[in-house]
């Protein structure tokens, strides 16, 4: 339809998780390390002033050959109903973007400390945007019960892993 977008990151993601998972992303704490050969300091200024951002990403980890652009049973169960790729926000997507909402919790020069993004360790960032309220959803919102369902433990403390005996 259009040429090629070519897109260069902004910030790749320094620790918290190294490896996808479907939930348990409360509490996951990482840095979201801007590119220092491409900004300076000065491209956080005022962000400090934000409790949230919003980060675009890359799904650099996912199997670009697995893409299913028809209808699919989201996390494939029988339970909930087959919804096509624009009605699922997971990772099999055309350009194989993520949209993630986090909390900030500091800035140290050029790394911006973050919790609860689902992105991994490595994750290219695309972009970096503070989060206005007045940008969130106007009026009322709505979605089918799988979703919360589907959700309920995307964002709860991570598990601990049980001792051996």
């Amino acid at each position: 339809m259009t040429d090629p977008i070519v897109m260069t990151p902004v910030a790749h993601v320094v620790g918290g998780r190294i490896e996808p998972t479907d939930d348990y992303w409360g509490g996951t704490r990482s840095i979201i390390r801007i590119d220092p050969d491409a900004y300076t300091e000065e491209s956080v200024a005022g962000l400090d002033e934000f409790s949230h951002l919003e980060i675009a990403f890359f799904f650099h980890l996912t199997d670009q050959s697995d893409l299913h652009p028809g209808a699919r049973r989201p996390r494939n169960n029988p339970d909930w109903p087959e919804v096509g790729i624009f009605g699922h926000r997971n990772m099999r997507r055309q350009n194989w973007l993520g949209v993630s909402r986090c909390r900030l919790l500091s800035i140290d020069g050029l790394d911006l400390h973050v919790e609860d993004l689902d992105a991994v360790d490595g994750t290219p960032v695309l972009d970096i945007k503070p989060w206005f309220a007045e940008m969130g959803p106007r009026g009322e919102t709505r979605q089918p019960p799988w979703v919360s369902e589907m959700l309920g433990d995307y964002f709860a403390p991570a598990m601990k892993e049980q001792p051996q005996p």
